[in-house]
């Protein structure tokens, strides 16, 4: 029981004694001890071990012990000193919390003597300065009053002699004087309510309203609306009351520039009447230069009336130019049907020009008016789109494209000016825009001319097939056309040019690239009387010739540079467009035109390559090879192949340099077209001896390192084939490989046979395993039993998965699919 107890009192000490690893680490930190009896997972075991590690050690318990034990002793010791001193601690601490409340309540007591005594202070001073408050108030109302009076007598003095000065016409003295009594009039709004005050305030506002009639009397006397100008031009006076105006209600100053410019600009509307022969477009350089005259005779005449920040020569500019807008868009309804491209090519042009020209001079301050809010923003001027693509220069192309990807803001325009005049001339752009799609027509019937004329290009082995120069001249033209319109409008008639883009684009892809693509009799992909007949007679299909190689690889890469160049051309015609009107502009349909031919070309290319081989494939299937005796060298057969191979690679490679991409697709194309049907002639060389099938086996493997090597065959420079080629290649021939393999094997014990075609091929297709049977020359009772053993070997589809596999063995294979084109072709030879 004893010893129960002792246990219990240990494990609960040992629970109190748990602490908390925060802790553990504080009491690390402020008393570090290297005791192994200090730390947190103290181990007695262990520390016992430690302390006697051999048998042998046991004879020094004693001393041990004893050490232990006066180590007990030290800390009992230590333990009962810390406890006594604590005994007195809360006695301490109740007599220090005593000493510090008798402190505090003397602290505020003095405190509150300070406070008494600060009143006492603030109070006494507030009797000493409550006299000096008084004399200050006094002395700040004597001086406003004083003010006030030097003002009130400034206003009226003033008064007096502003109605003095503007009976005599003294607008100098007036100019000056007008602006000091508004100025001291502002100091007396807040007395208004005096009668006094008020008088003097209606003097004034009657002194200004007669000084505007007066001096737009005066104006009106030196220019007047109709006759001619005064004969002693603009004076003095003048010059001043344009600086009375300047201070005077605005609107007069607006009347008098009005006016001016209303009859500075009336010989004008005399001179360019709509049935004056001037006023027609031809002569619209007339209109430009007379202004221009008008401004110089301003500047010299009255350059010094008008203050310079009226702008006056900007004003009349500007009036000029909203005065001939309307005039030409008159003008142009009425004799619509003379208006001719090189005619309103001239009439924008010059128009353009002009509003450079104002651009140069003037600083469009004044058309923050309002007056040219309605037009729209005009494009940038520059275009890179011109540019030659040089490597430095597509980089950049790159960088805007990459912009482009961002949402922008738009551009704020150069020319202020831009499209003040020119605007008139956008209802008539369709004579223009009806022009190009004439002037595209005939350069479209051009290009195809010269196409039959100078004929197909030259072979081109040494730097890639060449792009159609047509191709260029016709992309120059676009961008010529697209900077030529973006100058005149960047509205509806940009979106009636891309339109034009489109079509021409469409009808060059049809008319110079896909017309005159060489035409093959396989090239619909379907059977045709001629070639069957040809097949029967043992002729080989007509094959391209060098030339019509070439041409194709050049039409292909002129249409890959027109895929590209359609891109970029899409993008300019969108940063030339206003920005509401960029999700109009799509030529996603003739970039899909252009890709169109791109694959057109590959697969003739795949075709002609194709064709070659098959007679090669045809000798193979008919080899009686149940008679061969023994492996040789390749067969014939195969060198046939590699020569076609060795003979047109080489030639579409280095036509096809400067696109290496679609080269790669051709090969592709090539090796997903050839094994298949190379397959397929090896299930018709049937019976095959396993001499035979051993010198098959050779052959395919000879054609799949050809395969393997055809990307760079007969190339100088020997370059790693793409993955995705190697891919294809490698599990088409495989294949091939497998299905000999699987010929070459004994057919006894029938269940080796059998798993080790499924583990072979992983073909469950019966039909195939009834084709190498029939390549082995088994008899159709051998077969039978086979196949019932095939049936039962196959391995069970996972549930859920009947239909699927139904499905499956429903649809055809491309064997099956062969097999009855070439039954099909039988039956239509058997009817010839």
């Amino acid at each position: 029981m004893m010893e129960e107890e002792e246990l219990e009192f240990v494990e609960e000490l040992e629970a109190v004694l748990q602490l908390t690893p925060e802790v553990q680490l504080a009491i690390e930190q402020v008393f570090p001890s290297q005791d192994p009896l200090d730390q947190a997972d103290f181990n007695a075991v262990e520390y016992i071990n430690t302390l006697f590690p051999t048998e042998q050690s046991l004879a020094n318990i004693d001393d041990v012990v004893n050490k232990i034990r006066l180590k007990i002793r030290r800390l009992d010791d230590n333990i009962r000193t810390v406890v006594r001193g604590q005994t007195n601690v809360g006695q301490d601490g109740r007599q220090a919390l005593e000493e510090a409340q008798k402190a505090i309540q003397q602290l505020f007591g003095k405190i509150k003597d300070i406070k008494d005594k600060a009143e006492k202070s603030e109070q006494m001073v507030k009797e000493i300065t409550r006299d000096i408050k008084q004399l200050d108030h006094a002395k700040r109302h004597l001086t406003t009053s004083i003010t006030t009076l030097n003002h009130l007598h400034m206003l009226a003095g003033g008064v007096d002699s502003l109605e003095a000065m503007t009976r005599r016409r003294q607008y100098g003295e007036v100019a000056n004087l007008l602006q000091g009594v508004m100025n001291v009039l502002e100091h007396f709004h807040k007395y208004m309510g005096i009668p006094q005050i008020r008088q003097l305030s209606e003097r004034v506002k009657a002194a200004q309203t007669e000084l505007g009639q007066q001096i737009l009397a005066d104006f009106e006397e030196a220019f007047p609306s109709q006759g001619t100008k005064r004969p002693g031009g603009p004076s003095n006076v003048l010059r001043d009351a344009c600086l009375v105006a300047n201070i005077l209600d605005p609107r007069i100053k607006q009347e008098i520039i009005k006016k001016f410019i209303k009859q500075h600009l009336s010989e004008y509307l005399v001179l360019f009447q709509e049935n004056q022969d001037v006023a027609w477009l031809d002569k619209i350089d007339r209109r430009y230069a007379w202004v221009k005259r008008q401004l110089v005779d301003y500047e010299e005449k009255y350059g010094r009336m008008f203050p310079r920040e009226w702008y006056m020569t900007e004003r009349i500019s500007v009036e000029f130019c909203h005065v001939t807008r309307p005039e030409l868009s008159k003008i142009m309804r009425a004799r619509a049907k003379e208006i001719e491209v090189k005619l309103l090519l001239f009439a924008i042009q010059r128009t353009t020009n002009f509003e450079g020209f104002l651009a140069k001079r003037f600083s469009g301050c004044t058309l923050t008016d309002g007056t040219l809010k309605k037009l729209e923003s005009p494009p940038p001027s520059t275009n890179p789109f011109l540019e030659e693509e040089t490597t430095a220069e597509m980089e950049e192309l790159a960088l805007e494209k990459a912009e482009l990807e961002q949402p922008k803001k738009p551009k704020a325009p150069d020319n202020p000016f831009h499209g003040i005049v020119s605007k008139c001339f956008e209802p008539h752009l369709y004579v223009y825009i009806e022009s190009q799609d004439k002037n595209l027509s005939e350069l479209i019937d051009r290009f195809v001319a010269d196409f039959k004329a100078q004929g197909p290009p030259k072979p081109n082995t040494d730097e890639g097939g060449a792009v159609l120069p047509s191709c260029a001249d016709l992309f120059v033209y676009y961008k010529k056309c697209m900077v030529q319109c973006s100058q005149l409008s960047t509205g509806e008639p940009m979106i009636a040019l891309t339109t034009i883009f489109q079509k021409y684009l469409r009808e060059y892809a049809w008319k110079i690239l896909s017309g005159n693509l060489p035409k093959t009799s396989s090239s619909s992909g379907g059977l045709t009387i001629s070639s069957l007949l040809k097949e029967k007679e043992g002729s080989e299909v007509a094959r391209f010739t060098l030339e019509e190689l070439c041409l194709i690889c050049s039409i292909l890469s002129t249409a890959e540079y027109c895929l590209a160049t359609t891109q970029q051309l899409e993008e300019k015609l969108k940063e030339k467009v206003d920005v509401s009107l960029t999700e109009r502009i799509n030529l996603t349909g003739e970039m899909d035109t252009f890709s169109t031919v791109i694959s057109s070309s590959i697969q003739l290319l795949v075709q002609d390559l194709d064709a070659a081989c098959d007679p090669a494939l045809i000798a193979m299937s008919k080899m009686p090879w149940q008679n061969v005796e023994h492996v040789g060298d390749q067969s014939p057969y195969v060198t046939s192949v590699i020569l076609h191979i060795k003979q047109n690679v080489p030639i579409i490679r280095d036509n096809l340099a400067s696109t290496r991409k679609y080269f790669t697709q051709f090969c592709i194309k090539f090796a997903n077209s050839f094994i298949p049907k190379f397959i397929t002639h090896l299930f018709k060389c049937k019976p095959i001896s396993m001499v035979g099938a051993e010198q098959l086996l050779l052959d395919t493997h000879s054609l799949k390192m050809v395969l393997l090597d055809l990307p760079s065959i007969g190339s100088q420079v020997v370059r790693k084939a793409p993955a995705s080629y190697t891919k294809i290649v490698v599990k088409g021939m495989t294949r091939a490989e497998m299905i000999l393999k699987v010929v070459m094997a004994p057919h006894e014990p029938l269940v080796v046979f059998v798993d080790n075609y499924i583990k072979l091929l992983s073909d469950c297709n019966i039909e195939t395993f009834q084709k190498i049977l029939d390549m082995k020359g088994l008899k159709r009772s051998e077969q039978s039993s086979m196949l019932e053993l095939f049936r039962q070997r196959l391995p069970a589809p996972p549930s859920g998965t009947e239909s699927s596999s139904t499905l499956s063995l429903m649809a055809p294979t491309p064997e099956q699919e062969s097999s009855r084109i070439r039954k099909l072709e039988k039956l239509i030879k058997k009817r010839l």
